[in-house]
């Protein structure tokens, strides 16, 4: 399990809900880095989180393809269920296996109904936390 110091989580996409979530995620101590518009030079090792924050941007497919082949912990897009992820189509038009495609989450974070960029970024940081720490309810689970 990691210590408080391992965490990190870096943000994909300079978005309101980013924001919020690097400004929460050094409250709770995390390592935390923006990557715009792609992960180069963003250090990833296996006490990584990355949430990408737009799942409408061109670069999405690469980003999530580079993502998936770092240590990353865990990878999750931003989306709303109920609606296909556009993540999964721009990962098979590179050849990314359906294992590996399979790595990434969506939605991501607990369902507490947020609705602004704020508690997006709150859902999502207590889905991850609840994730690292084993616990029930994140990230976020489909309730009947």
């Amino acid at each position: 399990m990691s210590t408080d110091a391992e965490r990190a989580l870096v943000a994909v996409f300079d978005t309101p809900v980013a924001t919020h979530l690097l400004q929460f995620a050094t409250t709770l101590g995390f390592r935390v880095a923006l990557a715009e518009p792609d992960l180069t030079g963003t250090r990833i090792d296996g006490d990584t989180d990355i949430v990408v924050t737009d799942h409408d941007r061109p670069e999405l497919g690469a980003v999530l393809r580079d993502a998936l082949n770092s240590p990353a912990r865990w990878i999750g897009v931003m989306g709303n269920m109920r609606h296909a992820g556009p993540h999964v189509a721009a990962l098979r038009a590179l050849d990314v296996p359906d294992d590996e495609i399979a790595r990434v989450h969506r939605p991501v974070g607990l369902n507490i109904g947020s609705k602004t960029p704020a508690e997006i970024a709150l859902a999502t940081l207590a889905g991850l936390i609840a994730d690292r720490n084993n616990r029930p309810g994140g990230p976020f689970e489909q309730r009947p």
